[in-house]
């Protein structure tokens, strides 16, 4: 397998700085979109934000970095540090952010003396500059003691300044752009995948795994998180949008203003926008009734779904046996997801993970399938031959007429009954469960409903 991500061709940005200097509020107003959650709340940002953003005609790469104050007590204070140190690798250029409005703070003094070290293009940035009496805290003394000059002014927040900002940076930049190779625009559009679970099933081990590389911080804490990430990679040419979510808990359990909150809106925003959905268990842990509620949102979303039961290594001395008996318990349990495949792997270990691209490839196959009508008419044929259509509400005996698809994305036929009869669900049900085997349409939803018409 050959994975690619084809972000790392732009020329990359990476926005570093304290807490709270307002980096994910820049990188929200340069891209344009909401992704990175913004809140007074410290440390919000933990696994850095990666986005492209257009100035003047360039596309380039994005990297909103957590912030640190060099408290070596602060929680994920290490794990912020090692994705601050990648994305500095991986930068062409620095926008090191401060606070006018705060004005200059120890924890500076020691940004100040790490950027130095590098010997990168630095685009020293003064933020929260939101009216021309802040704007003027620029020509403060100590902002020149950092050794990068007085702070470019400008407010994340309405705007002003951001422009010059950026041609700024391009004068910087203009020598690295020249040495990077243009992005080739994509032939196919890739196929969104959304990996979704409750707390600490191995979503984020499982994204890492996928995309073949460390992107987000993965713990054993509890919505460790937050944010939803996502990463466009090529697999031997072949395009993928992968999704990384927050675990998701009751609602009851979420407070109404909280963080874990806003997660949770973001978390059901991608499921709202995405093809494919891996919904990932615990293999070493009872099915939770929050797994069931998980399960549901899917099946309403009419999403494509691959369960993915994570952990296995630790069961893989039981063999078969112990994959028999978690289909067992799954089929009890999710009796509503029997046309969901099932995939075991190890993400902390990447036991089996190629299995899930595979079986990603045979989802997506069968939801983009288109069946003529005339194999369909055979089928509804052999169908009744088979079993006699049975009634729904009424008296009369249905009589159906036609059997024709209408839709792909996912897959819908249209049964056209005689006028003032019914069918019963039932005989819907037998219907989608025959059309399922088939044409091979596992893992993604089958539409089946009627039309009554009048001959």
């Amino acid at each position: 397998m050959t994975i690619i991500l084809p972000e790392k061709q732009l020329p990359t940005i990476a926005i570093v700085g304290r807490t709270n200097v307002g980096k994910s509020a820049l990188f929200n107003r340069l891209t344009e979109k909401r992704k990175a959650m913004v809140s007074k709340v410290a440390g919000t940002t933990r696994t850095s934000n990666v986005a492209p953003f257009l100035w003047r005609g360039i596309t380039y790469r994005l990297i909103d970095t957590g912030g640190i104050d060099f408290d070596k007590k602060a929680t994920y204070e290490k794990e912020i540090q090692i994705q601050i140190d990648k994305a500095i690798e991986e930068a062409q250029a620095i926008i090191f952010l401060v606070d006018l409005q705060s004005g200059i703070m120890p924890q500076e003094k020691l940004w100040a003396q790490e950027l130095r070290k590098t010997k990168m293009p630095i685009i020293f940035t003064g933020n929260k500059a939101d009216n021309p009496k802040i704007r003027l805290q620029v020509h403060e003394q100590d902002w020149h003691k950092l050794g990068f000059g007085e702070p470019l002014p400008i407010s994340a927040v309405n705007g002003s300044g951001v422009g010059d900002m950026l041609d700024v940076m391009i004068d910087k930049l203009s020598p690295h752009i020249k040495s990077l190779k243009a992005m080739k625009p994509m032939e196919k559009v890739a196929t969104r995948v959304a990996i979704i679970g409750r707390p600490n099933v191995g979503k984020s081990s499982l994204f890492n795994a996928l995309i073949g590389e460390e992107r987000v911080i993965v713990s054993p804490v509890p919505f460790t998180t937050r944010e939803t990430h996502d990463t466009l990679m090529l697999l031997d040419g072949e395009p993928f949008l992968f999704l990384d979510t927050a675990g998701l808990r009751r609602q009851s359990r979420i407070k109404s203003s909280s963080l874990e909150k806003i997660s949770a809106r973001q978390t059901e925003s991608g499921l709202r926008h995405t093809d494919l959905v891996l919904l990932v268990l615990d293999a070493s842990e009872p099915f939770a009734g929050q797994d069931k509620r998980l399960s549901m949102l899917v099946k309403e979303s009419q999403k494509s779904l691959i369960i993915v039961i994570n952990k296995f290594d630790l069961f893989q001395d039981q063999g078969e046996e112990a994959e028999e008996k978690i289909r067992r318990d799954f089929s009890l349990t999710f009796p509503f997801l029997a046309y969901a495949p099932i995939v075991f792997v190890s993400a902390k270990t990447h036991w089996r993970v190629h299995k899930v691209f595979e079986m990603i490839r045979k989802v997506m196959l069968g939801r983009g399938k288109t069946i003529e009508e005339p194999i369909l008419t055979d089928l509804m044929k052999r169908l009744i031959h088979h079993r006699l259509p049975t009634k729904g509400k009424g008296v009369r005996h249905p009589h159906i007429y036609s059997l024709k698809q209408v839709a792909i994305d996912p897959p819908t036929f249209q049964v056209a009954i005689k006028q003032k009869t019914s069918l019963h669900e039932s005989y819907l049900r037998f219907i989608e469960n025959q059309l399922r085997m088939e044409f091979n349409l596992i893992g993604t939803p089958v539409v089946v409903y009627t039309k009554k018409i009048n001959i």
